[in-house]
């Protein structure tokens, strides 16, 4: 795994891993994921004691907006990677204590095949995790904490109450027009909600506001 950049992003627990690809006239190969690299490279000491247990994998159509997803007993960090299309990562600070506890942040994290280098994403224990896409698209998770049902939740990416202010103002307004329903979309799938807004599930459209999930004892699951 060549691992060429170590990203710290506006909140500092969030990280981007730029790793290269070898490319010719053919196309490209890369190692997406070494154990050995992460464990010994000088800027991924963030990755040396965790062991991914779980590897998962989303197809998502345009115009959907997924999250935001948060687990406790055992916790879960994900590693993510966009294998095919345009998406935008988004990862909220939900850790009482937390100098940033309320902000998200937006990263674009689109796949290039003709670029000469891939990325991942690193959401730790104690942020809420989705994204959104403006094309179909494919993701990979690396998950450190195995699925664990009846201890999960969410906070709704549309919630009134969240912080943008670290969020880059072009990426925020690409949130703002998939949440309209303003980008072209394919069918919706039965318990999925668009015509006119975001396709998201009801289940993520009515989820908490971040006051919600604050003024509920299980957010002391997560503390900074």
């Amino acid at each position: 795994m060549k691992i060429d950049t170590v990203e710290t992003l506006a909140i500092p627990d969030l990280k981007v891993i730029r790793f290269g690809r070898y490319t010719d006239e053919r196309g490209y190969f890369t190692e997406s994921y070494r154990l050995g690299d992460l464990i010994h490279h000088p800027e991924t000491s963030f990755l040396r004691e965790v062991r991914f247990l779980q590897i998962n994998e989303s197809f998502s159509r345009a115009g959907v907006v997924r999250g935001l997803h948060f687990q406790w007993s055992p916790h879960m960090g994900k590693l993510v990677r966009v294998v095919r299309g345009r998406v935008v990562d988004l990862a909220l600070d939900i850790r009482l204590g937390s100098p940033t506890l309320g902000g998200i942040v937006a990263r674009d994290i689109s796949e290039d095949p003709e670029a000469d280098h891939g990325e991942w994403i690193w959401v730790p224990p104690g942020f809420a995790h989705g994204f959104f896409c403006t094309t179909d698209c494919v993701l990979e998770y690396l998950c450190d904490g195995e699925y664990s049902p009846g201890n999960q939740a969410g906070i709704s990416p549309l919630a009134p109450d969240l912080d943008w202010s670290l969020c880059d103002s072009g990426l925020k307004r690409a949130f703002d027009e998939v949440a309209a329903g303003r980008v072209a979309a394919g069918e919706v799938a039965a318990g999925e909600v668009a015509a006119g807004e975001a396709i998201m599930s009801e289940k993520d459209r009515d989820a908490l506001s971040l006051k919600g999930w604050l003024a509920d004892k299980r957010s002391a699951h997560f503390q900074y």
